[in-house]
């Protein structure tokens, strides 16, 4: 899944208060402020199935999809593939979204494979990662191996792709549901593909398969004059509410959402707008209620490096990108961790990511996480909350974009639907 962080209105800030104001009915007027209000009561039941046609109905008992938060007992995951990855085409949303410094990287290799003695370490590291998981006694699936230097044309533009690398950013499991994001980069239009055959098997053991609409990635949804040049213009667009992406499609990447129980809460970002969230929000209502969050990010991508739920009422909240409405969450009781600062070198490679996938774990069940083996310093926060670590080194797969929250999604989660906010 994608991290990148980048050292990273006008009128689309103004565009942008119309939208929420117009097209949301006043649910989030003065969004920041008031994100946690839904708008739509939830379902009294506690022990739903999410979009169930019927709320009462119960998930099938061969379905093997039932996923509500990011920590129950975990049971069945899927796990990304780097075989075959490519660098992106160095357009408007993928220089929008990476690290200066690289930019040159992008120019030289877009459409290439990623550096192979690279490549095949980060593949050695998700296998093992794998058998860890097995070990663990958790069910593993993988996606297809695809040839992703493939190049493909649309009416509205032309693209190699990039990965079937990071599954969380291209599926959100909600209850039995499985729906498929429609993300905003052209190099992932056909990204897809590769979990195709998985998500079949599942839709026939029960599972409720949604893809939302599939954006024509037109050159209007971009704003091709986006100006990115220094670390305090992309605060300053992100303080007003400027992104690359417009809002002439709903737009979404799965990771920009992060669950717990019936609250969902998701951030504008990149390669989010705020027509997919309310999209979103449509399709998930009346049983969930989506909430918008924002952060002190001059780069938002992706939030589960600056905000990962890992528990009931227990956050990891990034000390660089703080959350703007940290003070709802402490006064619904919640326990709001800063996690330590990153230990990974300042040399080594991360072409799509932040050193902040230190936060970027995978919760097993409550008392038990995944975790890098080299940053020792959050083990010890992980240890002190009374929560084992399983330490595992994905060092070459954290510079494809993603932490172990990244390259995993989780199909089945041992739990019920719970209201952690009521």
């Amino acid at each position: 899944m994608l991290r990148v962080r980048c050292l990273r209105g006008g009128s689309r800030g103004a565009e942008a208060a119309h939208y929420i104001g117009s097209r949301l009915r006043g649910a989030f007027t003065g969004w920041v402020q008031r994100t946690f209000q839904s708008t739509q009561a939830a379902a009294a039941s506690q022990n739903t199935c999410a979009a169930d046609d019927k709320a009462a109905s119960p998930v099938p008992k061969d379905c093997l999809v039932c996923s509500y938060n990011e920590w129950d007992p975990l049971e069945e995951v899927i796990v990304g593939r780097a075989e075959n990855a490519c660098v992106p085409p160095f357009s408007v949303e993928v220089k929008a979204n990476t690290y200066e410094k690289y930019w040159g990287f992008y120019q030289k290799f877009g459409g290439q494979g990623f550096p192979q003695d690279h490549l095949k370490k980060a593949i050695a590291e998700i296998e093992e990662m794998c058998n860890i998981l097995k070990g663990e006694g958790v069910i593993v699936k993988r996606p297809d191996p695809i040839d992703w230097s493939v190049k493909y044309k649309t009416p509205d533009f032309e693209s190699t792709g990039m990965y079937g690398a990071m599954p969380r950013d291209i599926l959100l499991v909600v209850g039995n549901e499985i729906i498929e994001a429609p993300m905003a980069w052209r190099a992932r239009f056909f990204e897809y593909r590769a979990y195709r055959r998985l998500i079949k098997d599942y839709f026939n053991s029960g599972a409720k398969w949604t893809t939302a609409p599939k954006p024509t990635m037109a050159d209007e949804l971009y704003d091709q004059n986006y100006p990115i040049h220094s670390v305090e213009d992309r605060h300053k667009l992100a303080a007003q509410g400027k992104f690359v992406t417009t809002e002439f499609e709903p737009c979404f990447d799965a990771a920009d959402f992060i669950r717990a129980g019936r609250d969902i809460f998701v951030q504008r970002s990149q390669v989010t707008n705020y027509m997919g969230i309310e999209w979103m929000r449509r399709h998930l209502a009346p049983d969930y209620r989506v909430h918008i969050i924002s952060f002190k990010d001059p780069n938002p991508m992706h939030i589960d490096a600056t905000f990962n739920i890992i528990g009931p009422g227990l956050v990891l909240s990034n000390p660089d990108r703080p959350c703007h409405q940290i003070e709802l969450f402490k006064k619904a009781g919640w326990t709001v961790i800063q996690p330590p600062v990153p230990l990974i070198p300042d040399d080594h490679p991360l072409w799509m990511s932040s050193k902040w996938l230190s936060m970027n774990v995978l919760m097993l069940d409550e008392k038990r996480v995944m975790v890098d083996a080299n940053e020792t310093s959050i083990q010890k926060m992980f240890e002190k909350l009374g929560i084992s670590t399983i330490k595992v080194n994905i060092r070459h797969a954290n510079s494809l974009g993603g932490g172990f929250h990244c390259w995993t999604c989780d199909i089945r989660r041992r739990g019920t639907l719970q209201s952690y906010f009521d």
